[in-house]
């Protein structure tokens, strides 16, 4: 008997605007098995979640550690988590949450 293996959608940033729309998005279209990443401690971005289908939230530091441990089959992922804030000028924290 084949095993057929769930795959997910990931999406990172998934508590900011634009993450939660595609999120809300892919669940109009069907899909639920989502894993959403974000910096989810920020009470002001709970209503964007409000409703919206997902198997997982992942902490965003916590998220490489959790695919090791994990290793879920994902089909795609829409990496909408980036600092977009022009005025920082530590590139670092620009290579950190961008790449």
């Amino acid at each position: 008997m084949r095993r057929i293996m769930k795959e997910y959608i990931v999406v990172t940033g998934a508590a900011g605007f634009i993450g939660s729309c595609l999120a809300g998005l892919l669940n109009q279209h069907g899909y639920n098995d989502l894993i959403l990443v974000d910096a989810f401690g920020e009470p002001e971005k709970e209503p964007n979640l409000a409703g919206k289908g997902f198997a997982e939230t992942v902490e965003r530091e916590e998220f490489f550690d959790w695919l090791a441990d994990k290793r879920p089959a994902i089909s795609f992922v829409f990496h909408i988590g980036a600092r977009t804030d022009t005025t920082e000028f530590d590139y670092s924290i620009h290579e950190h949450l961008n790449v």
